[in-house]
């Protein structure tokens, strides 16, 4: 396209918008075609002179990703093939590894957010908090979401390595990856039974329910509830629900689930510049009472979780127990772009609990400032880095389908009678490893927070 039909197209969008502010009331006068007259020339120097060749929509889409996340961490500009992935990812199914990132704000690397149950990101020990130092050899530092995404996700069956510094211990570690699609269980208890489906009863002495939720999904709700069926039969008198490591996702999900355990009242609100006060307040009818329940937070609890915990503390509901959430409060609406080909997912307002405070974490925020969910008086239960890495591997061994635990079948007699006809140095070799090298054995698994709640509702429920 020649220049001066670029600048043409620019020069009229100019007008129009200077035509509109006249419209609302002869705001003061921006130099709307100045600035848009430097960018033209920026886009044609960066064309014409750039190392490589670059097209003029890729300049455009990597102007309007700068543009937005200058604004903060939450907006972006989708593109067609990325909001195609994007809406999978609502769906509960897609291709990939099985993990949510974003960009951590200090190294201005990948960061993990979490780890998605049963996917090849949770299988190889991924966690929440660790850092992507590069995919296949190429560094993650300066890399957008956007760009970070891509390389991640790819054909099912296909491998990718990842460079992932842990949290703790603080070491570097190589892992390589197999992709796969993903369907996202949103919605589990704490062990499996014999058919691999989840058992929902904590604890069968003290009929204690649990209800693991690592995300907020259009299926989610239902989930919850065939489960809340399922130990209502069996005599539930308590229950636990579990959003360590949630990072949220769908507002009416979360809003759903919340109205499934209180009466009446307020659940949530929105509040934004340019946008109506939203509030959504809870219905009688279908609402699970008559028994205590508990609540898990941690550090890494956000969004649709925080607004969960937050109702159900605040109406009484529930107590929380573990630590303080992460204070992801802000909503994203989905604005169309080129008849909906593309998107903007632009902040436009923050969710507000229904005792009036605040759940978002702005930037710069002090510990001391209100934001997230804390844990009410006298049930915080902070974890170390360790004990946290050592919960998480747990955690992920118990999660596996009990038919990949089960000990592998008997060798044939004669595999047996080859394995004893190897020479004897070779066991004299064996047994003189150093210790050092012999594997360790697993830890037994340990949930503190898990065991403080069934503590509280033990009490509670006598």
């Amino acid at each position: 396209m020649p220049r001066r039909n670029l600048y043409a197209i620019v020069m009229v969008g100019a007008v129009s918008l200077l035509c509109w502010q006249v419209s609302q009331g002869a705001r003061p006068k921006d130099d709307v075609s100045e600035l848009y007259g430097v960018f033209v020339d920026a886009v044609e120097q960066v064309q014409q002179n750039y190392v490589r060749p670059v097209t003029r929509r890729e300049l455009m889409e990597s102007a309007l990703r700068g543009m937005l996340s200058d604004l903060d961490q939450h907006s972006t500009y989708i593109n067609t093939s990325q909001w195609k992935t994007f809406k999978r990812q609502i769906e509960g199914k897609f291709g990939g590894l099985g993990m949510t990132v974003e960009i951590d704000e200090d190294s201005k690397r990948l960061k993990v957010v979490a780890p998605m149950v049963g996917t090849p990101a949770y299988s190889a020990g991924v966690m929440a908090g660790d850092l992507i130092l590069d995919i296949d050899g190429t560094s993650t530092e300066g890399l957008t979401i956007d760009k970070a995404v891509d390389s991640l996700q790819g054909q099912p069956g296909t491998t990718v390595k990842l460079n992932v510094l842990h949290e703790d211990p603080e070491k570097a570690e190589v892992l390589t990856l197999t992709r796969a699609i993903i369907e996202v269980p949103s919605v589990m208890g704490d062990r499996r039974k014999p058919n691999d489906d989840w058992d929902f009863m904590l604890n069968k002495d003290k009929k204690i329910g649990y209800i693991r939720i690592s995300a907020f999904n259009q299926d989610t709700t239902d989930h919850v509830k065939d489960a809340l069926e399922e130990l209502q039969k069996e005599g539930m008198k308590g229950l636990i629900l579990d959003l360590r490591d949630d990072p949220g996702g769908l507002l009416s999900a979360a809003v759903e689930i919340s109205d499934l355990f209180v009466e009446e009242g307020k659940i949530v609100s929105t509040r934004g510049r340019n946008t109506a006060e939203k509030t959504f307040e809870a219905h009688k009818e279908g609402t699970y009472t008559g028994f205590p329940m508990a609540v898990l937070v941690n550090h890494n609890s956000a969004s649709a979780s925080e607004i969960l915990a937050a109702c159900l503390q605040d109406h009484d509901r529930a107590v929380v127990i573990g630590e303080r959430s992460f204070g992801k409060g802000s909503v994203q609406n989905i604005l169309d772009l080129e008849d909906g080909n593309s998107v903007l997912k632009l902040t436009v307002a923050t969710y507000w609990r229904p005792s009036g405070k605040n759940i978002h974490r702005f930037k710069n925020a002090k510990e001391t400032d209100e934001w997230g969910v804390s844990p009410n008086p006298g049930l915080e239960v902070k974890l170390s880095r360790e004990d946290y890495h050592d919960w998480f591997l747990g955690r992920r061994n118990r999660d596996f389908l009990s038919s990949r635990n089960k000990p592998k079948a008997d060798k044939p007699k004669a595999e047996e009678a080859k394995k004893d006809d190897k020479p004897k140095v070779e066991e004299a070799k064996k047994d003189d490893k150093p210790k050092a090298d012999e594997p360790k054995k697993d830890k037994p698994f340990v949930d503190k927070q898990l065991d403080k709640a069934v503590a509280v509702l033990s009490e509670k429920i006598k």
